[in-house]
């Protein structure tokens, strides 16, 4: 099934929308940490740490970071979980660039590791991880089915898949002022740091084209997931999806 968030590209409708991710991630990398904190006016961290929280009462001695750009997902796993091991997968090696750079200097190079594999084809072995996360990552996926079936087939049984992704607001004011702020506010200051603004187009487009809810509760559940559940925060800007195998 093809979902609408999947025909939602950076550049253009010619090329697969894999390679112009990755092009745009790449592209963006070396400014991406600062222009991501400034542009969630800081809230962003907070997301991580409360989707991070869930995995307390899980297994997660070996977790999988999906899309894990410059690494900040994992760092912060590291830091709250203390698992013996991080698996990083991104497409972007300038994103992977930036975050091994960032484990390096923190001395985390023994538990965090990178490697370039898209999530819909993955070389891991078959029931290997106790959790696999994504923050904002699943909206850039060229094949949602096909990577959540991956992601399920490298996930122990009883382990978790956890993600966080930005969500429309329905409701008013909110629903107006997130309109207001990605059409005017967020190109106005993605074109004052002189960064790749068609990545900053390309974002509210993926957001609002994204299988939200109870919707996307089903794709995980037709792809086998169990016990799936949905966490809301900052009056629905950002949801938390919590899925078993």
């Amino acid at each position: 099934m093809n979902y609408k968030v999947e025909s939602v590209n950076p550049y253009d409708s010619e090329r697969p929308k894999k390679e112009q991710v990755t092009q745009m991630f790449d592209l963006l990398a070396p400014t991406y940490d600062k222009l991501n904190g400034i542009l969630s006016l800081g809230i962003d961290e907070y997301w991580r740490r409360e989707a991070l929280s869930v995995l307390k009462k899980y297994p997660h001695s070996h977790i999988l970071d999906i899309a894990t750009g410059t690494g900040d997902f994992a760092i912060l796993a590291n830091k709250i979980l203390q698992p013996d091991k991080i698996t990083a997968v991104d497409i972007s090696d300038g994103m992977m660039a930036v975050g091994k750079e960032k484990v390096k200097t923190k001395g985390f190079e023994n538990i965090i590791s990178f490697e370039n594999l898209d999530c819909a084809n993955m070389t891991f072995p078959d029931n290997n991880f106790d959790a696999a996360i994504s923050a904002f990552g699943v909206r850039n996926f060229e094949d949602i089915d096909k990577s959540f079936s991956e992601v399920l087939r490298v996930l122990k049984p009883g382990g978790v898949f956890m993600f966080i992704e930005l969500t429309t607001p329905e409701k008013p004011p909110m629903k107006e002022l997130y309109q207001f702020y990605t059409k005017k506010i967020m190109p106005l200051l993605s074109g004052i740091f002189a960064t790749e603004q068609r990545a900053y187009e390309y974002l509210p487009n993926s957001i609002g084209a994204f299988p939200q809810g109870r919707k996307m509760m089903l794709i995980l559940k037709k792809n086998g997931f169990r016990n799936i559940r949905l966490r809301r925060l900052t009056q629905e800007i950002t949801t938390i999806y919590i899925a078993e195998k």
